[in-house]
């Protein structure tokens, strides 16, 4: 397979954008790395850069360290290794490392000291880093990078450099293609002042890989002023034309519409078929020939109002998941709203350390939305709902990252997390969001107060009768998803190729108003389908109405199948299971958040139509 171009120009660098804000693997280092994250706990956490680039200032001649990150697959976002995993020119005597925030060091990001000589404002001619001695191991190495277009990401003063190891030249001796090295790294540096603004690496120099053979890899610098502000430096490094695309635009506009059509739709039918409800069982008694006349005709949901408010089955499994999905609501609010005020798409690994921050301590929301509904449905045993709230969408996370980090230790990948960061997380999860799940359902279940239910459940269940297909529990659950997920569809495409294909995802105003349009939606689908479930005279509508708005996550999941072998060029078992694994992490989230929200909108809509009744 042929590789691209090595030429970095700038107009190019859009495809090779910053992957770490938005992965979420780590690399697997030694034992005295490993611990010194346990020593570092606060600093892995707040801090993001190292102090002698903290202020991004130079004087003439300063030194200007240039950190070699990772290398791999080009159309394996995740599949990367160690920089010097390749025979590349090593630094002399200890390597140094440079330790990130915690969201950087779960970015999969390792950088070390390239140790190549670069000053402030200073230009460098042709200058040699070594003299690479390429043996038959090194050769083998080398080709199989180049096959399989491997490419590498370098660091200067927080701005990335990208470039091919090498590429695939036809062979005039042969019909088969030569593979060449390229032996010479030139950087082009723009400057404003004092300040770094614009770094570019174009390669040149291509050698044939041939045993035996020595080649002289060389470094030069070009310093060139300009007047673009420190502040508007990463602007080169969004892509404007794809996320502001028209098409992009109209599918906003679009969800819009449907929010304003489907709202409306839903209002008026609720509102005219509940007005003749009402009006039809709040007839006097003289009238009660006509009354039950139309009751056979067509039975309603005032006949279930004695079991309709029977506690769920698996209450706390349901008061688990919809604490949980109340806090991911929050949770993902406040993030945009974070990344929007505060650019976090500027730095290595900011969205998610902000994201396992805020997780932290949003914990009580989950707590206390759990506990209080626990209560209200008569829940006994709420130690256990609320160590099931705490530790259910964590532990699910950790069983898949486990068999993800298993895979990664394998192919010895920087994708797999060592052992110190896994404490770290454990730490923050131990110390900070269990506590304030447990004082959020102690607040909740307190506050909740006794079960007050607009009408008193019966002793015995009401028997269901049989509907037709559609109105089944299972249909009604997986058509509820339908909506929504058209709702979210462009934009899952615009998030899944930010992700999946090296393009910085900025435009978290779009997000925000796609994910307040997928919460009308849902809430407004979950309620019509309450409502048909229960004129079918079907009480069971707390799951029902769950997984009819968790279904939006299966439709999501299906596309991403889609989406696998259509929009990317992905192979391998290493990155099918990481693909799959971190879109299975997603549509989990995507799935609970989903349902508590159409469970909460439900529960109020049942509430509220059936206190306005005459209840026997």
């Amino acid at each position: 397979m042929k590789s691209p171009s090595a030429d970095f120009s700038l107009s190019l660098s859009v495809f090779f954008t910053v992957r770490s804000t938005h992965t979420l693997s780590i690399p697997m280092r030694s034992t005295v790395r490993s611990f010194s994250f346990i020593a570092l706990v606060a600093f892995l956490i707040v801090s993001p850069t190292f102090a002698s680039e903290s202020d991004h200032k130079y004087q003439p001649d300063d030194p200007v360290t240039l950190w070699v990150n990772k290398v791999g697959p080009y159309n394996n976002p995740q599949e990367t290794y160690n920089y010097y995993s390749l025979p590349f020119c090593h630094p002399i005597g200890e390597m140094a490392h440079k330790w990130g925030g915690l969201g950087e060091v779960l970015g999969g990001n390792e950088l070390i000291d390239s140790q190549i000589d670069i000053k402030f404002q200073k230009n460098m001619e042709k200058t040699t880093i070594c003299d690479l001695e390429l043996d038959e191991a090194k050769v083998k190495q080398f080709k199989d990078a180049i096959e399989s277009s491997y490419w590498f990401e370098f660091f200067m003063d927080d701005l990335p450099l990208w470039g091919f190891v090498g590429n695939l030249h036809p062979d005039k001796n042969s019909d088969n293609n030569k593979h060449v090295l390229y032996t010479h790294k030139n950087i082009i540096v723009k400057y404003n002042k004092d300040q770094i603004i614009h770094v570019n690496l174009t390669q040149e120099s291509p050698k044939p890989l041939e045993v035996g053979r020595a080649l002289d890899m060389t470094y030069s610098v070009k310093w060139i002023p300009i007047n673009v502000t420190f502040a508007r430096r990463f602007d080169i490094y969004l892509d404007y034309p794809f996320f502001e695309h028209q098409i992009h635009w109209f599918s906003i506009f679009n969800s819009f519409m449907m929010v304003i059509f489907l709202t409306g739709l839903v209002s008026m039918i609720l509102m005219r078929t509940l007005r003749n409800d009402y009006a039809k069982y709040a007839r006097d008694d003289d009238d009660l020939e006509t009354l039950e006349r139309d009751v056979s005709e067509e039975s309603g949901w005032k006949l279930v109002h004695g079991d309709v408010f029977r506690p769920p089955r698996n209450l706390v499994i349901l008061s688990a998941v919809v604490g949980t999905g109340a806090q991911l609501a929050l949770l993902i609010l406040l993030v945009i709203l974070l990344a929007i005020v505060g650019m976090l798409y500027i730095g290595r690994g900011a969205i998610v350390t902000t994201f396992i921050v805020c997780y932290a301590f949003t914990s009580f929301i989950s707590g206390y939305v759990s506990g209080g509904m626990y209560s209200r449905n008569g829940g006994k045993n709420w130690i256990k709902s609320m160590i099931l709230t705490a530790s259910l969408f964590p532990f699910m996370c950790f069983g898949i990252g486990f068999l993800l980090n298993t895979i990664a230790i394998f192919y010895g990948s920087l994708a797999a997390i060592p052992f110190g960061t896994m404490v770290v997380v454990f730490v923050i999860w131990a110390f900070i969001s269990f506590p304030l799940a447990l004082l959020g359902t102690v607040v909740g279940r307190n506050w909740s107060g006794a079960p007050n239910n607009p009408c008193r459940v019966k002793t015995i269940p009401r028997p269901i009768p049989e509907k037709k297909w559609y109105l089944t529990p299972s249909v009604v659950s997986m058509m509820g998803g339908l909506l929504p997920f058209g709702s979210i569809f462009i934009e899952m495409y615009f998030v899944f190729t930010s992700f999946w294909n090296y393009k910085v995802y900025y435009v978290y105003g779009f997000m925000l108003l796609v994910f307040l349009i997928l919460i009308i939606v849902t809430v407004c689908v979950t309620i019509v389908g309450t409502y048909f479930l229960l004129n079918a005279e079907n009480y069971h509508w707390q799951w029902t109405s769950f997984f009819s708005a968790a279904s939006t996550a299966v439709y999501v999941y299906l596309y991403s199948i889609y989406y696998y072998y259509v929009k990317t060029k992905m192979s391998g078992f290493f990155q099918t299971s990481f693909y799959f694994g971190y879109t299975m992490m997603f549509c989990l989230g995507l799935g609970i958040l989903c349902g508590a929200v159409g469970y909460l909108g439900s529960n109020l809509f049942v509430r509220r139509i059936y206190r306005n009744i005459k209840c026997d």
